[in-house]
């Protein structure tokens, strides 16, 4: 997610001066070796966070607290829906 906000700042012109810039300073023996170890790093802080997030459910489940806030959410959804049709019944036409 934060890679695709910092390109939408950047043009496809810019990337390319900067994998030539890349490729000059590092060589393309290399860059596969960088690459591998960026993919390496964002698996791992994927997976740290992935380990937090479970820790943090795991937690609120034993302290009794319900996580599920899409069952708020979808009530809240529904009551309003119901309270539109209520309002728009008399005025609705069928087709």
């Amino acid at each position: 997610m934060i890679l695709q906000a910092i390109f939408l700042f950047i043009s496809g012109a810019e990337i390319g001066f900067i994998l030539f810039i890349v490729l000059l300073v590092f060589g393309a023996d290399k860059i596969p070796d960088i690459a591998r170890g960026l993919g390496k790093a964002m698996r791992q802080v994927k997976d740290a966070t992935n380990d937090i997030k479970s820790e943090i459910s795991k937690g609120a489940q034993k302290q009794g607290l319900d996580l599920d806030i899409t069952k708020d959410v979808q009530k809240q959804i529904d009551q309003v829906r119901d309270d539109v049709d209520e309002v728009t019944g008399p005025v609705k036409r069928k087709f």
